[in-house]
């Protein structure tokens, strides 16, 4: 990495200082200075709490592997900030963010422009540059104020919605569900997860409002999870994705509902043969013998993950490590944690971005099970490794992003074909 590289992206991450700010204005005047690129190729467009990534990857698997040349861009990152923009499944190179941000930084000051509406221009310029055929857009937060909402896709799509960042989507499902529905764009059909019939009404409403065909995704049939991923039927026909959990069969069905509606012409085998190729890192990922690492972070998640693990590894006691980030609500999984863990280590990273692990097992005091704070995500996971080893058990790592360079690095797991 150049300096010069190293302290653009520096300054990059500095605009993090400016927080979140909702709304479309910043955005828009900071793609007129980029000629307007993301009116220049079609778009598909999810939203949601949990399963977003996944099912974006599933899509852009999908269409690449069937010919097509597909822009993807995601949030957060597990290494590097190239992760966040592909075309093709090759991040974006350092040679590429330099030049963006050597382009238009100028007007990124004078607009006062935040990192996530800057990091989404750079993924429409990107895009445009690079003459895909279709680009795969992860909302942000939210949805209606979220920078991506510029688009004007030939599909929206929402997946799962639950609980998260209720302090600025709002403190009930329903408020959460308006809030994602504001990607629903006119005489543009959705197509949404199976979910609580509150929360489909709300999307019934708003798509309705707007003459926007509204379809639900069927919840898939004869759902089996072994090591060598999850099997499910969906209209009738048997497919497999290497990523385990009942929810990942949902996320599948809901990508290749979005792939019928964009190309019926994409038929079942060669939807299947593609999602044989799905790599989505950090999604209940084995990284060790019995060791598995997730990012999830809120009671849903952690939710699904607890049950595709009982399923994998029935009647075995699960140790756990988690690194939560600040502004995570412990208190939603109290609950999970008290009846699946035996054991609980509580860690903060190296870069002090996650909760202090004492603040946690505070909240945690009246749990009827151990809980442990150490001192560095280092100790934790050798402590990890230890229980693991000593006796047949189960290990989760769980609940950020920000620890997934460390994990990766004490496993030994090198992901270097994965970028340029």
């Amino acid at each position: 990495m150049t300096y010069k590289f190293k302290k653009y992206l520096d300054s990059l991450y500095s605009l993090q200082r400016r927080g979140i700010k909702l709304g479309l204005d910043h955005t828009e005047q900071l793609l007129s200075f980029c000629n307007n690129p993301h009116r220049k190729f079609p778009t598909i467009h999810v939203a949601g709490t949990n399963g977003k990534g996944s099912t974006c990857a599933y899509i852009e698997t999908i269409l690449r592997q069937n010919g097509y040349r597909v822009g993807l861009y995601t949030s957060p990152h597990l290494l590097n900030f190239n992760e966040r923009i592909r075309v093709n499944g090759r991040y974006i190179s350092n040679k590429q963010i330099l030049q963006f941000l050597d382009n238009f930084f100028d007007e990124i000051n004078k607009i006062k422009s935040t990192f996530f509406e800057v990091t989404t221009v750079m993924a429409f310029n990107y895009f445009c540059e690079k003459s895909v055929d279709i680009a795969v857009i992860e909302t942000g937060l939210g949805g209606r104020l979220d920078a991506t909402n510029v688009i004007s896709p030939k599909v929206s799509v929402v997946t799962s919605i639950s609980k998260d960042h209720t302090d600025i989507l709002g403190d009930s499902l329903e408020k959460i569900a308006y809030e994602k529905a504001g990607i629903i764009k006119e005489n543009t059909p959705l197509i949404i997860y199976q979910q609580a019939y509150k929360i489909l009404e709300v999307f019934r409403k708003k798509a309705t409002s707007l003459n926007a065909d509204m379809k639900i995704s069927k919840i898939p049939k004869d759902i089996s999870i072994s090591s060598k991923g999850t099997q499910f039927i969906h209209n009738n026909y048997k497919y497999i994705t290497p990523l385990y959990g009942s929810h990942q069969a949902r996320n599948a069905s809901l990508a290749i509902d979005v792939i019928n509606k964009v190309d019926p012409n994409i038929n079942k085998e060669a939807i299947n043969k593609a999602l044989g190729k799905v790599f989505w890192p950090g999604r209940m990922q084995k990284v060790s013998y019995n060791i598995f690492y997730d990012v999830s972070h809120n009671e849903n998640g952690l939710e699904k993950t607890l049950q595709t693990l009982k399923k994998l590894h029935p009647n075995q006691v699960i140790h756990g490590l988690m690194c939560l980030k600040k502004d995570k609500s412990v208190d939603s999984l109290k609950y999970l944690i008290s009846e699946n863990f035996k054991t609980l280590i509580v860690s903060s990273d190296k870069n002090e971005l996650l909760s202090k692990p004492a603040t946690i097992i505070r909240k945690l005091s009246d749990l009827q099970i151990q809980c442990k704070a150490v001192s560095s995500l280092k100790v934790g996971l050798e402590i990890i490794k230890s229980l693991v080893n000593k006796s047949p058990s189960i290990g989760l790592i769980f609940g950020s992003h920000y620890v997934a360079k460390e994990v990766f690095q004490s496993f030994e797991i090198s992901f270097d074909n994965y970028y340029i």
